[in-house]
């Protein structure tokens, strides 16, 4: 090939390789990609100086809510990253568009092969499904008041049968034909903790004790127990009082968390 061929070809893969497709603008002072993948939205964050490695934060649900800690480590040289599963619920639609997601950000753009995984209330049950059958590919996980069993929410059978809404939300994601199948399904967070475990994945839950939204007995301690048994590292941070709010004032241990099992 001639060199003017050669040049062509170089300047097409970096093009590829270094530029997102859609449309940008600016995000709390970065710049965001917004862009349809796999029949998805999806959003990038770019921070201004990238960290060597590429390292980054998935984020499943909820973008742009409570943003300290994405703000603090695009500072530091972190990708945010989403892909919108709507109301998957973590099912097996929503895990296959996320190795999709995964595989573009990771082969094409060079992303960290272990992302950090971020999941906020109902975006607990997308990290950890998407974890359990990714137990190679997750730095740590970061739950914040989440969801770790659907008969917690949105069925909330502490309060009996779920309300048509709930029903419905749960037949659309999981189809099931009645409230048996939901009573003997298996694949909540607290129930596919194993990998997790056997990978070495450490979790950082943020939870409330007065949430009665997302319970913290129904779903954070039974995930501590669980992967405390099972020999995992989980750190849990209560806020005393509080219900089903997100974050916390000060954001440092969740940001320390991130970069000590993401940087070395």
């Amino acid at each position: 090939m001639s060199r003017l061929t050669y040049l062509f070809l170089f300047v097409c893969l970096f093009l590829r390789a270094g530029e997102f497709p859609g449309k940008t603008d600016a995000w709390n002072g970065y710049q965001r990609h917004t862009f349809t993948y796999d029949g998805r939205e999806c959003y990038v964050v770019e921070p201004r100086n990238p960290a060597v490695g590429k390292p980054w934060v998935w984020r499943a649900r909820f973008f742009g809510h409570r943003p300290e800690v994405d703000l603090a480590l695009l500072d530091k040289g972190f990708h945010i990253a989403y892909m919108d599963v709507a109301e998957m619920l973590g099912n097996r639609q929503a895990v296959a568009h996320w190795n999709k997601f995964f595989e573009l950000l990771t082969s094409q753009y060079g992303f960290a092969k272990k992302p950090a995984l971020e999941g906020m209330s109902r975006g607990g049950l997308y990290v950890y499904s998407w974890a359990a059958a990714n137990p190679d590919k997750v730095a740590c996980i970061y739950a914040d008041a989440p969801v770790c069993d659907i008969k917690s929410w949105p069925a909330a059978l502490r309060k009996g049968a779920p309300d048509p809404r709930a029903w419905q939300m749960l037949v659309s994601a999981f189809g099931f034909k009645n409230l048996e199948e939901l009573r003997n399904y298996q694949g909540n967070p607290i129930d596919i903790l194993e990998p997790l475990a056997k990978a070495g994945i450490p979790l950082l839950h943020v939870s409330g004790d007065a949430d009665d939204v997302v319970p913290l007995e129904e779903n954070t301690r039974i995930v501590e127990r669980r992967y405390k048994a099972l020999g995992g590292e989980i750190t849990v941070i209560i806020k005393p009082g509080i219900g089903h709010k997100h974050g916390l004032d000060d954001p440092t241990p969740i940001i320390r968390f991130i970069l000590k099992n993401t940087t070395h």
